[in-house]
């Protein structure tokens, strides 16, 4: 047992990117990265998961690379067949004989017709014009060019010419062209092989280009999609030919065209809408289940909050989408996830980068009912152990009126007005304008105010007259009453205003 593991991990080590993901699409497991990520996926699979199944699989990939005899290699050509160069048959039942690759003889592929295409969400495959042909070398060259043939039927042509378009340039009904690697194990994702380029009846087809990459040593990706070749054929019974040009690298490809129908974004959301929606019940019992207490568990978890902006476009969810197979509660919009993926299909969960198959999405009907009772100044929330909920709102005021001090109201004495007397002047002047008739006069200078004046002395001014000066001549006097004070706590004082 030991020996047959230590075995399988250095078989697997030896294998190249395609053997990788090869294994790991027939386990089930994600074949996306790099190559040093594919291997220990690939090594932690056959440490964790080593099964009888999974030892014959790692064995046939390593046999289809390195092959233990020449007469292993003539028993498996097919009789009658020489060593010489194959060409391309539109037939998937053509016989297809060894090839040569640098003057060396090639094993013959497993037949192409087996390889079966990975479906695609926003295309839904109506007819096969062409299944899966492999791509064979015709010469010891590194650009090869492959020929393959195909008919419409006349209702297969009416069907394309009488379609709708989605927008200008672009049918409902399409016939696209599929290019993946060669491999009977598991279904094939969409893989262009190096310096493609299709051209249909003797014009050139446009092929998606790279994305751009801003981050520094990190190679620009391309998307791999179906090749929309309708705008170039013969929407007849004609006869129809489709020349793929690609680099011949050491890797086995093969191509294959389909009538679809395209789907657009708004088209999957009806669907998932209709189709796919967890009531909020069972929602709540999701979160019952998370929240459970665990006695084998040291912290217990009363709460779990969960955010109502979406990770995808920071801004409020519209309609709350997660994956089933993901083991967070976080939602994202489904709306804007699904245009994202029409542009650029990675089919990546936002919150976990996990795989986000169109199958898996589910709308979350608790989180739908939430945001429509929560208003929008609500941005996060918290779910309670018996499956309730509660706003973070009141929280978050809470803390912020700790923090900030009361507002009060200031008066900013300095700024003048617009007869160039500052707010104290002039209410001062208009109180001796009613009064003495020295303080209100004005020359445009500096005026002198008593700011600490009382209303019963400024009565004693208006009715006194001359008493104001025999005051003056009694100040010192002992028996004269002590002065009176303001209405303010300082002494009484002479202040200038400006």
């Amino acid at each position: 047992m030991a020996g047959e593991l230590v075995e399988a991990m250095n078989m697997v080590k030896s294998f190249r990117v395609s053997d990788l993901q090869t294994l790991l699409a027939s386990m089930g497991r994600s074949k996306s990265g790099l190559k040093h990520d594919l291997v220990g996926r690939a090594l932690r699979l056959v440490q964790t998961e080593y099964s009888p199944e999974l030892l014959k699989n790692v064995r046939q990939l390593y046999e289809s690379r390195f092959p233990k005899a020449s007469g292993w290699l003539a028993a498996r050509r097919p009789e009658g067949v020489p060593v010489a160069y194959s060409s391309l048959s539109s037939s998937p039942t053509g016989t297809q004989g060894a090839d040569y690759l640098n003057g060396i003889p090639k094993l013959s592929s497993t037949p192409a017709a087996e390889v079966k295409l990975v479906s695609l969400p926003f295309y839904q495959t109506l007819e096969t014009l062409l299944p899966p042909t492999e791509l064979i070398a015709q010469n010891s060259e590194k650009l090869q060019d492959s020929q393959c043939i195909f008919e419409l039927t006349q209702s297969q042509a009416d069907q394309v010419r009488t379609s709708t378009e989605l927008r200008p340039g672009m049918k409902a009904i399409q016939v696209v062209l599929r290019i993946c690697y060669t491999d009977s194990i598991g279904v094939q994702e969409d893989q262009y092989p190096p310096n493609i380029a299709v051209k249909v009846n003797q014009s050139y087809c446009h092929v998606p280009g790279y994305y751009p990459s801003n981050k520094p040593g990190v190679e620009p990706r391309r998307p791999c999609r179906p090749v929309n070749i309708t705008p170039w054929l013969h929407l007849s019974t004609a006869t129809n030919r489709a020349t793929v040009t690609w680099g011949n690298f050491g890797k086995r490809y093969s191509v294959a065209v389909y009538l679809v129908r395209v789907f657009t974004s708004a088209e999957l959301f009806s669907q998932l809408k209709h189709c796919s929606v967890e009531s909020a019940e069972r929602c709540r019992e999701r979160i019952q289940d998370k929240l459970r207490f665990d006695p084998e568990n040291e912290i217990a978890t009363t709460g779990l909050r969960v955010s109502l902006i979406c990770p995808l476009v920071k801004m409020r969810i519209g309609v709350p989408c997660r994956v089933l197979t993901c083991a967070h509660l976080q939602c994202f919009d489904a709306i804007y996830f699904l245009q994202m993926n029409e542009k650029k299909p990675t089919w990546t969960c936002p919150v976990c980068d996990k795989q986000a198959p169109f199958e898996l999405l589910t709308i979350d009907g608790l989180a739908s009912e939430i945001l429509k009772e929560t208003h929008e100044d609500i941005e996060e929330i918290e779910y309670l152990t018996d499956g309730s909920w509660r706003p973070i709102r009141d929280e978050k005021e809470r803390e912020r009126e700790r923090s900030n001090t009361p507002d009060y109201p200031v008066v900013d004495i300095c700024v003048p007005e617009a007869n160039g007397h500052s707010p104290a002047h002039s209410s001062t002047s208009q109180t001796g304008k009613s009064g003495a008739g020295s303080t209100a006069g004005g020359t445009g200078g500096g005026v002198v105010v008593d700011l600490t004046l009382d209303s019963e002395e400024e009565e004693e001014e208006e009715g006194g007259g001359g008493a104001r000066g025999d005051s003056d001549d009694t100040e010192d006097s002992q028996d004269s009453p002590a002065p009176k004070r303001g209405r303010y706590d300082y002494d009484k004082d002479l202040v200038t205003a400006y």
